[in-house]
């Protein structure tokens, strides 16, 4: 255990990536499997905008993705969102979104993902090699969409 003690920790850091306003359809319930009930929410579109320091990151969401849905037999639901965004350049970035949510315990809303964000070969490859952790909240009733946040992390 000394060796543990003389290796500092590093000291982690995280700033606004890009937020992103993702427009939804009605939820469908595709049955109950071994692991629990299976639903499907598609994606329709939307925007995103890029946090302090990274305003040249924005553009539209793309229609056609999806949010596939597993709440479990313990309460907890795991989303695993595939979808598209593409920059003001053209570039389209392909993104990963996986969440779990868990509103079994009193408290704030537990809603927290890990993004995962494929680029093509340039100024946007750096994106998939980095860790990216996400807020997910709901829209509504103003809106039918969901406000994703995206925190870029670093250590210092």
């Amino acid at each position: 255990m000394d060796l543990i003690d003389r290796i500092p920790a590093p000291v982690l850091a995280h700033s606004l990536l890009w937020e992103a306003l993702v427009d939804i359809a009605e939820m469908r319930p595709l049955g109950i499997g071994p692991l629990g009930e299976r639903r499907i929410v598609p994606i329709l579109g939307g925007e995103f905008r890029g946090g302090p320091g990274h305003e040249w990151l924005r553009g539209t969401v793309l229609p056609g993705g999806a949010d596939r849905q597993l709440v479990r037999r313990d309460g907890a639901k795991e989303l695993d969102a595939l979808y598209e965004m593409e920059v003001l350049d053209g570039t389209v970035l392909t993104i990963r979104n996986r969440v779990i949510v868990d509103e079994t315990v009193p408290g704030p809303r537990y809603a927290l993902s890990r993004i995962e964000v494929s680029a093509p070969d340039g100024p946007w490859s750096w994106l998939g090699r980095r860790l990216i952790v996400g807020t997910l909240q709901s829209a509504r009733p103003g809106r039918a969409a969901v406000l994703i946040r995206a925190w870029l992390m670093e250590t210092t």
